[in-house]
């Protein structure tokens, strides 16, 4: 393939920016889990039994500074806790609360019902395609950038 057309990169701006909709209006309607930590209490929950902010931070990407500033507000509105770690007793691991799981759960049903209403009309096949190209874009994304996820999520 020749490079990408410079449409793909007008459609991803355009995709950011919905991204960032989203974000606006689901801290307007679910305002329980602070702006923009979503994302890093999700991944926490996914992680198997609970993981390190060091792990937390590679496994999502982010710079460990961020990380630490987004776990300490987490762990502050009662979303995550630091307990020890069974492994080595000088380390913490974070674990989401169930007042985090709660707020989370809704969160996520938010999300469903708002991509079930923009995905209405679709059909099954547009559906399962779109999946398709994201699982796919996002691998090769990794693959271009010499990315190997190393951190399972947990089933």
């Amino acid at each position: 393939m020749h490079g990408a057309p410079p449409e793909i990169g007008m459609r991803l701006h355009d995709l950011l920016k919905a991204i960032r909709l989203i974000k606006q209006h689901r801290s307007a309607a679910q305002p329980a889990i602070p702006t923009g930590l979503l994302g890093l209490l999700t991944e926490i929950d996914r992680l198997p039994t609970g993981c390190r902010s060091r792990d937390l931070a590679e496994h999502a990407g982010l710079d460990p500074s961020t990380v630490s500033r987004g776990v300490a507000t987490l762990v502050r509105q009662g979303m995550v806790a630091r307990e020890a770690d069974p492994h080595d007793g000088r380390a913490t691991i974070l674990v989401v609360t169930p007042a985090g799981r709660a707020a989370l759960s809704d969160a996520l049903r938010w999300h469903a019902e708002l991509i079930t209403s923009a995905l209405d009309g679709w059909s099954a096949d547009d559906i399962e395609s779109l999946q398709r190209g994201i699982d796919r874009f996002v691998g090769d994304i990794h693959r271009a950038l010499n990315i190997h996820e190393t951190t399972e999520a947990a089933p």
